[in-house]
């Protein structure tokens, strides 16, 4: 019985200490290292990542750039003509409020047609009763990689976003398991 009593005390301390928690917001150094720049491999950049309402992108980049945020037509053709957000600043942080698609382009059109444009799919988080972690990506495990974060931070990369939900309904049916094989 005490056994049972203790393990659920456990349970409790790890519910309420943090863990069970809800999906957080991200933010993310467009480029990484490489920054808003023609030398950024954007499309790996992309890969693996997921966007959802409520994360920022960070974008760095020298007077030689700009950062024009347009709709798909303007992707496709490199044109900022109807820009829905125009920054030379050089850090221009944009916070991804509403799902849909984002579309982002250098203003200096050969920059653009040289790769300097970024499409950025954005979903809704996951909801805090969810069933539990964030889908991964087809044919993704896990791998950790010292340093790789947006900010040179080691990060778990579950094959998807690298948030990972443990909802309060998971968390209880832990804690009830626990109990049990105590009692036994």
């Amino acid at each position: 019985m005490a056994q049972s009593c203790l393990a659920l005390a456990v349970c409790v301390l790890l519910v309420h200490g943090g863990a069970a928690r809800i999906a957080e917001a991200a933010s993310y150094n467009v480029g990484n290292s490489a920054g808003w720049d023609i030398s950024a491999d954007f499309p790996s950049w992309l890969d693996g990542k997921s966007f959802f309402v409520g994360d920022t992108l960070v974008f760095q980049y020298s007077k030689y750039h700009t950062l024009s945020e347009v709709d798909e037509a303007g992707y496709r053709n490199c044109s900022t003509a109807n820009a829905v957000l125009s920054s030379s600043d050089g850090n221009t942080t944009v916070a991804l409020t509403a799902p849909g698609d984002r579309y982002f382009v250098c203003g200096n059109e050969l920059h653009c047609l040289g790769g300097m444009r970024l499409h950025v799919p954005v979903s809704e988080p996951a909801s805090p009763g969810g069933a539990g972690a964030t889908p991964a990506s087809p044919g993704g495990g896990g791998a950790l990689s010292p340093g790789a974060g947006d900010a040179g931070v080691p990060t778990l990369d579950l094959g998807g976003s690298h948030r990972v939900t443990v909802g309060p309904a998971v968390a209880t049916w832990l804690c009830i398991i626990a109990a049990t094989l105590f009692v036994w």
